[in-house]
């Protein structure tokens, strides 16, 4: 009996081990098919347990963990199955439910429980779970495709802001493969030259003169065909491609703005958005300065896009960045300022040049209140501390006199152009010698 119970049960909490889990899940859809019943399995994964660990060391994780398993038996009925599969991850067989929002009822009450702080060598510690949901028959055949399932069901719920429970859909698995098939064809793209950079104007709101652009990447796969970058861009950032995706866009558009200057155009600033994690990973400062180095290009024209809630949230090490890039003659724009909803106080302490109004409060402007009020204090506050301002998505006459007369002196937008290749790019500016009519 001793040896049996040591090789079915995890060490740490006593609970079944992953063998047991298998094995019991095993003769619980057995059961289900022969009755004719439902069973639901849930993955129980814990949020940041790692910073546990790594605060207060392994001997308190792992009586967090002893803690969590006595938690979660008191959630369930006599005859389930709690089960801890190693780390922070748990499992739980309900067998023989009626329907679903009995499962839905057992996750919400674990939730409540996971809320309720640990109190670990006289100290207060809190963790949350995410949770996933599969309901047998339904969701697979086999309990290979039930363990998937959840695991994927778990991960929406990570994705979904951590601290809830989610159910599968076959629309999940959906997700998750098309998922994969970007990030698989992300991984050859570099090499397959499958991206391009489409260029769209900045323009004096009042004299119509060319005086940026903004480079935007686009990707048609060759498996995939094209793919919007609202879909692909988080999906590299997650995955760490935007490292090499992010310095191809940087040297590319950097020699971009080289070519276009010895072609004859005067030279116009070139803006290249900047992803979160180029900041966090590398020396940024260094990758553009020797890729102006390289491409030879004057610093004053190139200007680096960065999020609201990348510089408020990026505490010192943005900062100082941001500081160096700036003593280097870089501009640096806050792109989509007014979505972020963050500190006012961190953002004037910021070394900015630039901020650009959000297309959400040009759309509406000038009747909606709302985003009349928006635009007057953004704009307002920008003069103020002496920034320059851009307007985002300007498509009507009307947009663009209101923002001028509030002080906006450049816009972008589809009553200039939309985004274009490079020799459209050129073509543009030389029709119009250096200038731009407005779409009527």
């Amino acid at each position: 009996d001793r040896l049996r119970f040591l090789a079915t049960r995890d060490p740490l909490t006593e609970l079944p081990n992953r063998h047991e889990f298998r094995d019991r899940l095993e003769a619980a859809v057995a059961r289900a098919d022969e009755g004719g019943h439902l069973i639901a399995v849930l993955f129980i994964d814990l949020d940041h347990f790692k910073n546990i660990n790594d605060a207060m060391g392994h001997l308190a994780g792992d009586r967090v963990l002893q803690a969590v398993s006595i938690r979660l038996q008191k959630c369930v009925r006599d005859g389930d199955t709690v089960a801890h599969l190693g780390g922070d991850e748990f499992t739980v067989i309900l067998d023989g439910i009626g329907e679903s929002g009995e499962a839905e009822t057992i996750a919400s009450r674990m939730l409540e429980t996971m809320a309720a702080p640990f109190r670990i060598s006289g100290k207060e510690i809190f963790t949350s779970a995410s949770i996933g949901v599969v309901i047998y028959p339904g969701n697979g055949e086999t309990i290979t495709d039930l363990m998937q399932n959840v695991d994927t069901a778990s991960h929406h719920a990570k994705k979904q802001g951590r601290n809830n429970f989610q159910f599968y859909t076959s629309s999940l698995s959906a997700q998750v493969q098309r998922r994969m098939e970007i990030e698989t064809g992300l991984r050859r793209a570099l090499e397959r030259d499958e991206f391009d950079l489409m260029f769209q104007p900045k323009v004096n709101l009042e004299t119509h003169k060319i005086v940026g652009a903004e480079a935007l990447l686009r990707w048609d796969g060759r498996d995939l065909g094209a793919v919007s970058p609202t879909e692909f861009v988080p999906i590299a950032e997650e995955s760490g491609l935007i490292d090499d995706i992010g310095e191809w866009v940087l040297r590319t558009a950097c020699a971009e703005a080289v070519e276009w200057r010895d072609s004859g155009i005067n030279p116009v600033q070139m803006s290249v958005n900047v992803s979160a994690r180029q900041f966090l990973q590398g020396d940024l400062a260094a990758l553009v300065a020797r890729i102006i180095a390289e491409v030879g290009l004057e610093p004053e024209l190139l200007d680096l896009e960065l999020t609201e809630t990348m510089v408020a949230e990026g505490g010192d090490s943005i900062f100082s960045i941001l500081q160096t890039l700036k003593d280097m003659n870089i501009s640096l724009s806050i792109d989509d300022f007014g979505t972020g909803y963050s500190s006012l106080s961190r953002l004037t302490r910021m070394p900015i040049n630039v901020v650009k109004v959000d297309r959400s409060f040009v759309t509406n402007l000038p009747h909606d209140s709302g985003a009349v009020t928006m635009a007057k204090a953004i704009v307002s506050m920008a003069i103020n501390l002496n920034l320059d301002i851009v307007a985002e998505g300007v498509e009507t006459e009307m947009q663009k006199g209101f923002l001028n007369g509030l002080g906006c002196k450049v816009g972008q937008g589809y009553l200039f152009s939309k985004p274009i290749p490079s020799s459209d790019f050129r073509e543009l500016y030389f029709r119009g010698e250096g200038h731009i009519i407005p779409a009527s």
